[in-house]
């Protein structure tokens, strides 16, 4: 089992930044990919970003490509997003999931409760 927990999200004018992290824990963490998600009211869960263990492996959605980068701390089991020039198309609820290397919902096996990131114009 693995348990995802997200924290960082909040309210932000357009342009502005936001970090979120996510604490990861369970015995095989090491196996996975971390990645982010976020789904937008109305909208399917989207891919956002994921990495390996190491940090050599990271993928992004076109759609933060040079706005958002992800980081991860093995000493800590944590998982970060670094948002910039954030835009208010980026508002959704953020997951952070566990899996497989993919951007492909279905291939994460383990959700965080999600954290709402919100942008004003």
């Amino acid at each position: 089992q693995v348990q995802l927990v997200e924290s960082g999200g909040g309210l932000v004018q357009a342009g502005g930044s936001l970090r979120l992290s996510c604490a990861a824990s369970g015995r095989t963490i090491s196996s996975y990919f971390l990645g982010w998600f976020r789904q937008a009211p109305g909208k399917e869960r989207e891919f956002v970003a994921t990495i390996n263990w190491s940090g050599r492996s990271k993928y992004y959605a076109d759609s933060v490509k040079g706005r958002f980068t992800i980081s991860r701390d093995n000493a800590k089991n944590t998982v970060g997003l670094q948002m910039n020039t954030l835009k208010p198309e980026d508002t959704a609820v953020y997951y952070c999931a566990a899996g497989r290397r993919s951007t492909v919902v279905g291939d994460y096996d383990y959700w965080g409760q999600g954290t709402q990131v919100t942008v004003s114009s």
